[in-house]
């Protein structure tokens, strides 16, 4: 006999109630608690504890990344979704993967990064300046999401006046990755990944063409790259050019918008980071752990193995709940209590081993400094209307967060 809650024995990720998506965390602790390894419908398996998120993440050779498998029925063969999202860093393997994260890893070097600060201290009080200003503003629109697009278009030296549409793709690019994808959703996506390779096509050959030794920005650098006579070029360049953008951009701004909305309902943990701002880094730690911008991820088993005491037969797919991770008891004492001084934190959400994300640096600079830059500034700030969570299972963000400066 099956004594299994009725809510973990039903469970399917492609079905999802709407309670789901404003609070997936007591789910998340039930199926942890009572099905950690969980078979779903439709024979994948839902994964919840951190210990196995964690063993499949280092084990690359077991567990793949390659997702031709499952984006061919999704996106349709050759489709522009299929060929950017089976040919960007986050879904690709060995070989391709390895060179690919050594361009990306020397773009995105610590000196590039360090280079970043100056400038990203400025945006940050330009748009403070105008919060100020107005009064009032939406977290989202008008703060977490315009800091990362500027931060990423600089890197990439994007003309200003050409970086309207980057949001827009890259909401529609990612937004495909979602369960229940409907065909307005799949057309979106596929328009901005043509759109996008039609902008980089004509965006890299100006570059390539006027490109000096005094150029050492991110795609200058992604430009000149050669390891082994391997070089980036042609749609494997744009599409690594369109996956910092969208990993740049999407999280980011979640995590920006995480962390403030996640302050402002623990008053004490914001008064703590405001007496103590040595604090953020380790502030930004936990809101990564408590409401961890990606919250799912995905494995193929490329050969029979076992999580948990459970058999996997090869071409299993798997779906890493990071969110479910990063709340394990098992590993964070008191695990729903958000502590801005939390040590150590352990959390998954940059992911482990050789698919750690490239750009975790730049995003926790943009965060540190977006998140205290704005709590510094406004001692007044709290919520004017109530935030509405964006209705995605994938990524962990918010549409909007109004919010009052005094």
């Amino acid at each position: 006999m099956n004594t299994l809650p009725e809510a973990i024995r039903s469970f399917d990720p492609r079905h999802l109630d709407e309670a789901f998506y404003a609070e997936p965390f007591p789910l998340y602790a039930a199926l942890r608690r009572h099905s950690p390894v969980h078979r779903c419908p439709d024979g994948s398996f839902f994964l919840s504890r951190h210990e196995d998120l964690n063993a499949v993440y280092r084990n690359a050779r077991a567990f793949v990344s390659d997702k031709r498998r499952q984006f061919g029925p999704a996106f349709g063969a050759g489709s522009p979704l299929y060929e950017h999202h089976t040919t960007s860093l986050v879904f690709s393997d060995p070989p391709l993967h390895t060179q690919v994260r050594k361009a990306i890893g020397n773009a995105l070097s610590a000196r590039a990064v360090t280079a970043l600060e100056p400038g990203l201290h400025v945006l940050v009080q330009q748009l403070l300046d105008t919060i100020e200003a107005a009064g009032h503003f939406d977290l989202v629109e008008d703060y977490a999401s315009a800091i990362p697009v500027e931060i990423i278009g600089n890197m990439l030296r994007v003309p200003h006046e050409e970086r309207g549409p980057l949001r827009r793709w890259s909401l529609a690019i990612l937004g495909a990755l979602e369960f229940g994808l409907s065909e307005a959703g799949l057309a979106a996506g596929n328009r901005a990944v043509t759109e996008m390779l039609a902008f980089l096509d004509t965006l890299v050959q100006r570059r390539r063409g006027a490109l000096s030794d005094a150029d050492d920005d991110l795609l200058a650098r992604l430009l000149r790259w050669e390891s082994e006579g391997f070089r980036l070029s042609g749609h494997t360049l744009y599409h690594q050019c369109i996956f910092l953008l969208n990993a740049g951009h999407e999280t980011t701004s979640n995590l920006i918008a995480n962390a403030v909305h996640l302050l402002l309902t623990h008053p004490e943990e914001l008064e703590r980071l405001r007496a103590d701002p040595a604090l953020a880094g380790s502030a930004i730690e936990e809101v990564l752990r408590m409401e961890s911008p990606n919250q799912l991820g995905n494995r193929t088993v490329a050969e029979d193995a076992e999580i948990g005491g459970t058999p996997m037969p090869e071409g299993s797919i798997l779906t890493l709940c990071i969110g479910a991770a990063n709340r394990d008891p098992a590993v964070f004492a008191d695990p729903d209590r958000f502590d801005i001084g939390r040590h150590p934190n352990p959390h998954l959400a940059f992911g482990a081993g050789i698919h750690t994300c490239a750009g975790l640096n730049v995003a926790r600079l943009e965060a540190e400094v977006a998140v205290l830059g704005l709590i510094q500034r406004f001692p007044g700030l709290h919520m004017r209307g109530e935030p509405v969570r964006a209705r995605r299972a994938r990524f962990r963000g918010f549409e909007a967060v109004p919010l009052a400066v005094r």
